[in-house]
């Protein structure tokens, strides 16, 4: 998959204006093209009643990670958005660690496609276990009023 010079660069500085993701502690892991990890810790303020992520957080992180790998591939210009996702949740979210990946299906022009996995690492973290997944669909916005890229 190609990808403009800088795109590094741009998912970076565009992550870091995420309220969102620093309230959940997330932080930026692997940055390829068509591909982005989210990284983020188990945290007692983000669970439900039982102590696991709750599901809610894990589809925003999920979300974020697939909308970044979507945005390594648009052009200089563009900004992201989410249009729809559908998310799988196959285990609980216990943690300690969770590696959240986005990896583009399909890149267009408009509209691309995002597969996503989230993945709970072991306290040695090499144990996966995979907890979630995710299929989105990302728009590639250019020119519209309010959207900083």
């Amino acid at each position: 998959m190609q990808a403009e010079p800088g795109f590094e660069a741009r998912v970076t500085v565009s992550f870091a204006r995420q309220a969102a993701m620093a309230t959940l502690g997330a932080r930026l892991g692997r940055i390829e093209p068509g591909h982005v990890d989210v990284m983020m810790g188990h945290a007692g303020h983000l669970t439900q009643q039982h102590g696991f992520l709750h599901a809610g957080i894990v589809a925003s992180a999920l979300d974020s990670a697939c909308g970044y790998a979507a945005f390594t591939l648009m052009p200089a210009g563009a900004a992201v958005l989410t249009i729809e996702f559908k998310i799988n949740l196959l285990a609980p979210a216990r943690g300690p660690q969770f590696r959240f990946e986005g990896r583009v299906t399909k890149a267009g022009r408009t509209i691309s496609v995002v597969d996503g996995r989230a993945l709970q690492l072991g306290a040695d973290g090499a144990a996966e276990t995979l907890v979630a997944t995710m299929t989105a669909t990302m728009m590639t916005v250019v020119g519209r009023d309010g959207l900083r890229l």
